[in-house]
């Protein structure tokens, strides 16, 4: 069962009130209560009318964004309609049946208009308190409740700070232990922690130097030779100076997955990953290319997958109009381009 829409429970509710006012309110000073019913039937349309308009479209859409020259012209131009209307029907069919004596006023008697005007503008600033505070009510419930989400977040990242801290301190010393017992394991939890230590910390950034993006990208590559072995062939090639080249963190990672997963993982035999970096007068290229068999593992390298997919969406956010992606297809052989532009 759905549940009512709290706004429209809250005009429900307000606009029942007023209606009971005019009509019970006003007439029990009279007893006349049929007709002060017929007054509360006309008043309430108009006034419903100019509160909503005021407070929902005006305000919101207008006031509010510093449109406040439309705000004021809307807002008289629907204050002199509703009125003119309001007082027409009070003249023309009101009051001749139920209140013949205030006929006595002229229809468009300056000081009755203006009593007409507080009418309708009264209730509105009543509807507008009633409004503004439950908004100010939800708000501060709202707050209240990001203040909680956050306070759990923080709470969240100081226990996930606390593991990589002992994952590291563990790891220092397995390095240790394994330096003078085997070296090569040794090596090895070093290219784990750089590549943790990047990861986790250093990734954080907006951007992050091309050389530290390329230095995480060769522990990759090194853990992944351990695994490996001799059916993997993997070298990093730097053409140029690069020091002064920055990139965004961790978008170099998924084209080098990608291409170990269709170079090497799925191939019956060896396999070669190569990565060259180059620097153009505008321009730093970054090229990915590894071996592919025919076949099966031709066709899963042409998809690319979605790490491929969410490469291209962050280059479109983060470099719009500032970089190149090729792939370029071969029988043996799958390449990627990566072409990004740099500041003058």
């Amino acid at each position: 069962m759905l549940k009512p829409n709290r706004e429209v429970v809250f005009n429900l509710i307000f606009w029942l009130l007023y209606f009971f006012y005019e009509w019970f309110g006003l007439a029990a000073l009279s007893g006349d209560y049929a007709s002060y019913f017929i007054n509360a039937c006309m008043a309430l349309p108009l006034s419903f009318v100019i509160s909503y308009l005021t407070v929902n479209i005006y305000i919101k859409r207008y006031y509010n964004k510093g449109r406040k020259l439309e705000f004021w012209v809307f807002q008289i131009l629907t204050s002199l309609i509703l009125l003119l209307i309001r007082r027409n029907i009070n003249y023309y069919l009101i009051f001749p049946r139920y209140f013949p004596f205030a006929r006595r006023v002229p229809l468009y008697s300056f000081g009755k208009l203006i009593v007409e005007l507080v009418n309708l503008y009264l209730i509105t600033g009543v509807y507008a308190l009633f409004h503004f505070v439950r908004s100010w009510y939800e708000e501060r419930q709202r707050a209240q409740s990001l203040l909680q989400e956050k306070t759990l977040a923080e709470l969240e990242l100081l226990k996930s700070q606390v593991q990589p801290h002992f994952i590291f301190n563990a790891l220092n010393n397995i390095y240790s232990t394994a330096l003078r017992t085997s070296p090569e394991t040794a090596r090895l939890v070093s290219h784990l922690s750089s590549f943790l230590n990047y990861n986790l910390y250093e990734s954080r950034q907006g951007v992050v130097s091309l050389t530290a993006e390329i230095a995480y990208i060769r522990h990759y590559l090194e853990l992944q030779q351990n695994r490996y072995g001799d059916k993997l062939d993997a070298s990093v090639n730097i053409y140029d100076e690069i020091d002064d080249l920055y990139i965004a963190p961790l978008l170099l990672l998924p084209l080098v997955e990608n291409s170990i997963k269709h170079g090497v993982a799925n191939s019956v035999g060896p396999g070669w990953v190569r990565v060259d970096v180059s620097k153009q007068q505008d321009h730093f290229s970054v090229k990915i290319e590894n071996s592919i068999e025919e076949g099966e593992g031709l066709e899963k390298a042409g998809n690319g997958g979605i790490g491929m997919l969410n490469v291209q969406k962050r280059l479109r956010l983060l470099y719009p109009d500032a970089h190149e992606f090729k792939i370029i297809l071969e029988p043996h052989s799958y390449l990627v381009v990566l072409k990004i532009k740099t500041s003058k």
